[in-house]
């Protein structure tokens, strides 16, 4: 059974967050959150935190196994973005968007392992 836990608009570009997600893509929860604390990219902090929720759904509402959990799914698409603008010379504004991101993980319980 597939759990899933979602974050909406995090205050992140979606390009920073797939650099770190797909590294810890198809790994073991444990192998991931490893991983996750050893990187130094922004994205990496944002990913813990949800993959923490996403294995906390798997274990008090699904009732699952929190060492055979691995990661089906990562999904991080474009969230909704802020415009914002710059003075430069001349009177004149150069505009620039402060993105964002959803992003999706769904986590699963490996089969044919038996307690």
């Amino acid at each position: 059974m597939e759990t899933i836990a979602q974050s909406k608009t995090a205050r992140i570009s979606p390009r920073k967050v797939m650099l770190v997600a797909d590294v810890i893509r198809n790994n073991s929860v444990q192998q991931a959150l490893n991983t996750l604390t050893l990187l130094r990219k922004r994205g990496a902090t944002v990913l813990i935190k949800l993959l923490e929720s996403a294995v906390a759904n798997a274990v008090n509402n699904a009732h699952q196994n929190k060492d055979l959990l691995f990661i089906k799914r990562i999904e991080v698409t474009q969230g909704p973005f802020l415009k914002r603008y710059r003075a430069s010379t001349r009177g004149r504004v150069h505009p620039y968007k402060k993105r964002s991101s959803h992003i999706k993980i769904a986590l699963e319980e490996k089969k044919g392992v038996k307690d």
